[in-house]
């Protein structure tokens, strides 16, 4: 009972702690959603009045608004390492070390205070979405099952992050991986384009990319009410998260050797 409190107190004191990063410097949520919302107005617009993609009755910017949401989130989770090997060079990372936190309160708080994060600038795009006039469920229990897919695809890829920085090191090489599979992971998801549109191989790729499923779920929250395929994407979702979690824990000490 003890341990349990004492992890759960160390998650939410290294959450608290990364949080107050963001209070200190909020201009980081509005510059890092720009490109997001540039996909958003500028490619949706386009291919919305385009119509070339067969997106049923749902207009394309409907389908893709889950999909510029997710990506939102990636690019505030994958670059998420780059801060531990900056916190290493600086020295933080070892004090954080000498403290009585468990190495795994330390990833899980700094993994959900990236889902939080994500949450915050997942705001501007929903409302940008809103005030252009694209139609999104907005009853309380979508928006609850949003933040919920939201946080835990936030925790998923900074963990991915966490786990990449302890093998890479160095702010360049955590840089060049973050801008080498960020992109990759979002076209190769359902995110901007149906699955059945896909090639046989990208299709396996789709179905092996956790960010498939952070789109789907958005989509049958937002757009669809579809629920069929919600306790698959949610299940696929939190395995990915605790096994990404777990490998991140395990190597987390590497980042220092």
């Amino acid at each position: 009972m003890i341990s349990a409190l004492r992890m759960v107190n160390g998650i939410l004191t290294i959450t608290e702690f990364e949080l107050r990063k963001v209070v200190h410097d909020s201009s980081q949520v509005f510059v890092r959603a720009i490109q997001p919302l540039l996909w958003l107005v500028v490619f949706g617009g386009v291919f919305g009045k385009l119509r070339v993609l067969a997106t049923g009755s749902y207009s394309y910017l409907q389908f893709l608004t889950p999909g510029v949401l997710a990506q939102s989130v990636i690019f505030i989770a994958v670059f998420y390492g780059i801060t531990l090997v900056w916190e290493r060079d600086f020295g933080l990372l070892n004090k954080l070390l000498s403290t009585p936190v468990p190495h795994s309160s330390i990833i899980l708080g700094k993994t959900f205070a990236a889902g939080v994060r994500s949450i915050l600038q997942a705001i501007l795009i929903f409302l940008l979405a809103l005030a252009i006039g694209v139609q999104l469920r907005v009853d309380p229990l979508s928006v609850l099952g949003v933040l919920t897919v939201i946080v835990l695809s936030g925790m998923c890829f900074s963990s991915l992050s966490i786990f990449l920085a302890s093998m890479l090191k160095t702010r360049e090489r955590m840089m060049g991986i973050g801008q080498a599979i960020t992109m990759p992971l979002f076209f190769a998801s359902s995110a901007i384009y149906p699955v059945e549109l896909m090639p046989s191989w990208l299709k396996v790729v789709a179905l092996a990319n956790p960010l498939s499923y952070t789109v789907d779920a958005l989509r049958a929250l937002l757009v669809t009410g579809d629920f069929s395929r919600f306790p698959r994407d949610l299940a696929v979702l939190i395995l990915a998260t605790v096994v990404l979690t777990v490998l991140a824990t395990v190597s987390f000490k590497r980042i220092i050797d």
